[in-house]
């Protein structure tokens, strides 16, 4: 059998639909969904299973923190069969409505990443695929769910640094409209536009960064809202993906 040398995909294993997450343990919350699952591969940060949802099959794998590492498990996962991928994840809100709890679906991504300057030219835009995120706003809709779509910010670093001027403006992004900020869109989008394969995210909102303490003590991403949120957004994507 032909394995992907850093996630252990096997080749040909992989389902068309996808769901991808940063979390190994939301991974496995993921499979909770499906009927007959079973592990395609355990390596590094990199947890893969299969499994059958309504019907069809869906494979769901974790990426870790992070655009390098994410990016790995987006190409190995094309190469080992994906063609659609969705990312169900958490963000910062930015909009004073968008607090925890709250779904947001990324329509494109602000790159302030090292891994977008490295694989792109400067300017890119790192956009979603319209198509299925146009059905993960429809499926939305027909669970009853209020989603927020429009532009997130993906960054590399999580923990404040010394302040420089590559640091982006919150209030500054707020201002123009961008919804909240996250740390591996922008590499779902750029690698689903570069390999041709349809790419979307949908984020629970886990806090307002605008609203939380530099120290990080009021940040709190278990509370039972979010979790609320994250099985929405897990439901939202599993009858999006299975969509042709």
């Amino acid at each position: 059998m032909n394995v992907l040398p850093i996630t252990g995909l096997p080749v040909g294993k992989v389902s068309a639909a996808v769901l991808v997450c940063g979390d190994p343990e939301r991974a496995q919350q993921i499979v909770g969904f499906l009927n007959d699952a079973k592990t395609l591969s355990q390596q590094r940060e990199y947890h893969a299973y299969s499994g059958d949802h309504k019907g069809q099959q869906v494979t769901v794998c974790s990426h870790g923190v992070g655009s390098p590492g994410a990016a790995i498990a987006f190409e190995e996962l094309i190469a080992a069969g994906a063609k659609r991928i969705i990312r169900v994840g958490t963000c910062g809100g930015f909009r004073q409505d968008l607090q925890p709890g709250s779904i947001v679906i990324a329509t494109a991504a602000v790159q302030n990443t090292g891994y977008g300057r490295e694989t792109v030219p400067i300017g890119y835009p790192a956009v979603a695929d319209m198509a299925l995120t146009l059905a993960l706003e429809a499926t939305a809709v027909q669970h009853q769910l209020q989603t927020a779509s429009g532009i997130v910010l993906t960054r590399d670093n999580f923990y404040a640094g010394v302040p420089t001027r590559n640091i982006p403006d919150y209030k500054v992004l707020a201002a123009a409209n961008v919804l909240a900020v996250e740390m591996e869109c922008a590499a779902l989008f750029i690698v689903g536009a570069l390999r041709q394969v349809q790419t979307a995210a949908v984020l629970a909102v886990d806090g307002n960064v605008l609203q939380t303490a530099e120290s990080m003590q009021s940040y709190q991403p278990h509370r039972k809202q979010v979790k609320t949120a994250v099985s929405q957004a897990i439901q939202i994507a599993l009858d999006t993906v299975i969509l042709n």
